[in-house]
């Protein structure tokens, strides 16, 4: 005779999934405030003592060496997707997918599955937020209603499964969002820790088992990180996160999981009326179009996963009135920019500290990689001493603390792009091997104080800052 099952409670934190024995007004594990919720599970009792697995089956064990197909890819025509997600969605993985309300998640993917119903391929998006009504008046806003994308609006995980059973598995589902999912069998409120790993795991096992690729999508948390235990982002395959300001009309879709393809790639859209368009030169875009350049701005050349990126790294350096003066940056590390003006201080003798600086990277962009520190120390000297880095240099490198100027990877690449978009310039680190790009002058400098000669000899009629 089967054991009967039991109700079970347990106190669950929802930022981190962990549990207590007990209720608290703050998780030990995570130290987030207000965070834990009773949730009540039904369980089997198992009889714990003298309890032993059922014996298993052994698995085969093979080597590395060997021949392995390459993954089959799902296309949906929207090139900047299919390079985030490595050409591609391979048929039955999972991929999550977050962004802030409103950035066009759903758009991007309403899109991808017309194109991808165009080529005569079953797809299905599933909405627990809007009606169908609502859906279909932002598909004929698109222009995209004469695509065969078929519909359907359902919370319940076992109804959601019982549907994409009916008929031929799709090539992709998406479901949007998984915070609105709920499961019978657990008795939690939706948008739970125990209703997103229940939900989330019931749609990738199906994907598994039936070769479709399930797109999930997730709301973000005021932090930027998708809502939810950090176990959701293990169980799938491709974790995305699109970026962006809803005040800016560029998008940034980033992989920062890929099982399949490099991670840290990303893709550039921007919105418009008519959706979400792609941008070919990204570029182009980040380095702004004048060729007046002005006090302040130096051009960065970046890397985002395996692509080139140009951008322009602003700064603005001003007389403070007050006594604590103020450190603002957008899209980029603000522990970054103090650790900078210490060592133009305390290496190169540039008195900043008593200064206001606002330090900005165009286009709503966030550079991660810590290349930068040069452009933005070049960017600083440049707004401090009123002096124009010439238009057409490019200027990349790691600062040490101890003043010194440190190679970075993928210099070729970097300077090729440089090359590529009119740039006849590039000032780089001394001890980087292989730096030369025909028709681009490289200038190597060693140390933070190199930089500061050379920027005072771009205009020898500026007073000394040193």
């Amino acid at each position: 005779m089967r054991p009967m099952a039991k109700s079970a409670s347990s106190f669950v934190c929802q930022s981190c999934g962990s549990t207590a024995s007990k209720w608290s007004g703050r998780c030990d594990n995570c130290g987030e405030w207000n965070t834990i919720i009773e949730e009540k599970t039904s369980a089997p009792v198992s009889g714990a003592r003298g309890a032993s697995l059922p014996k298993g089956k052994a698995s085969r064990l093979v080597g590395l060496r060997g021949e392995s197909p390459p993954q089959p890819r799902i296309q949906t025509g929207i090139a900047e997707l299919d390079r985030v997600a490595g050409g591609g969605f391979v048929p039955g993985s999972g991929v999550l997918i977050g962004g802030d309300p409103g950035i066009g998640k759903s758009t991007l993917l309403l899109q991808a599955l017309a194109s991808l119903a165009r080529t005569g391929a079953r797809v299905i998006y599933v909405s627990g937020e809007e009606a169908i009504a609502q859906v279909r008046l932002r598909a004929q806003r698109l222009g995209l209603d004469d695509a065969n994308v078929l519909l359907a609006t359902e919370t319940n995980v076992s109804d959601i499964l019982a549907t994409l059973n009916e008929g031929e598995p799709p090539a992709i589902a998406v479901i949007d969002s998984i915070q609105t999912l709920w499961s019978p069998v657990i008795e939690a409120a939706p948008g739970t820790v125990s209703q997103l790993k229940a939900g989330s795991e019931a749609l990738v096992r199906y994907a598994k088992q039936k070769g479709t690729a399930m797109l999930l999508v997730g709301h973000v948390t005021k932090d930027g990180q998708i809502a939810g235990p950090k176990v959701i982002e293990h169980m799938v395959d491709t974790v995305l996160y699109f970026e962006g300001d809803r005040g800016h009309q560029y998008r940034i879709l980033r992989a920062v999981k890929n099982r399949f393809g490099p991670t840290d790639e990303i893709g550039v859209f921007e919105m418009s009326d008519g959706g979400l368009k792609e941008v070919t030169n990204p570029s182009k875009l980040f380095m702004g179009t004048s060729d007046r350049p002005t006090p302040g701005t130096a051009i960065f050349a970046g890397m985002e996963g395996t692509r080139p990126l140009l951008m322009e790294v602003q700064a603005l350096v001003s007389p403070s009135p007050l006594g604590t003066p103020r450190r603002t940056t957008v899209g980029w590390d603000s522990n970054r920019l103090s650790m900078i003006l210490a060592v133009l201080e305390a290496r190169a003798g540039v008195i900043i500290g008593a200064n206001d600086v606002y330090l900005n990277v165009a286009g709503g962009l966030k550079v991660r990689e810590p290349a930068a520190d040069l452009a933005v120390a070049a960017a600083l000297l440049s707004s401090l001493t009123g002096t124009v880095i010439p238009h057409g240099t490019a200027v990349f490198g790691e600062v040490a603390l101890s003043g010194a100027i440190r190679p970075v990877g993928q210099t070729e690449a970097r300077l090729k792009e440089a090359q590529k978009l009119g740039l006849r310039e590039a000032v780089i680190a001394a001890a980087t091997e292989q730096a030369s790009v025909k028709g681009l002058k490289v200038k190597s400098i060693e140390t933070i104080s190199d930089l500061v000669a050379w920027t005072a000899a771009q205009d020898k009629g500026l007073r000394r800052i040193v």
